[in-house]
């Protein structure tokens, strides 16, 4: 397991990502001043953006369900915690975006590589009432697993 968002486990057999970038920002509010480098003020920490960018090969790893269930958890507007395989706990996200390319088809139009990028935005721990439910997540897996 090299990560869970969730109830969704990112491995090789799932949607394995190939790098990992994270960007925290820290609010500064500024003043001018006449004569003077304007006044700043810390406000407090901002955004905390992870993006996830891997490539899937379906006869070998993942495919399209797994990105799809991905779309499915964003759909809700849930947040769920994020940890990473070793242990740490990167905190509660929501899904921003998935961006997905294809290349290299079969006769069927079924992509043989499929490139994605999801974005994962830092939500306040504390908005709880934002967390999603385990009963949602385990009964689309329950359908999932059922198609």
């Amino acid at each position: 397991m090299m990560m869970v968002y969730g109830m969704f486990v990112f491995s090789l057999n799932t949607a394995a990502y190939q790098e990992l970038q994270r960007q925290t920002q820290w609010r500064h509010a500024s003043q001018s001043r006449i004569g003077a480098r304007p006044a700043r003020q810390f406000l407090g920490v901002g955004d905390d953006t992870i993006t996830l960018t891997g490539t899937l090969l379906p006869e070998f790893t993942g495919g399209q369900s797994n990105l799809d269930q991905l779309r499915q958890m964003a759909d809700e507007g849930a947040a769920w915690p994020l940890i990473e395989g070793t242990g740490t706990m990167y905190g509660v996200y929501v899904i921003e975006s998935l961006n997905e390319r294809k290349r290299r088809h079969f006769k069927d139009g079924a992509a043989q590589q499929i490139e994605f990028d999801i974005t994962l935005q830092r939500i306040d721990d504390q908005r709880t009432d934002l967390l999603g439910t385990l009963t949602n997540q385990t009964l689309r897996g329950i359908t999932g697993a059922l198609a």
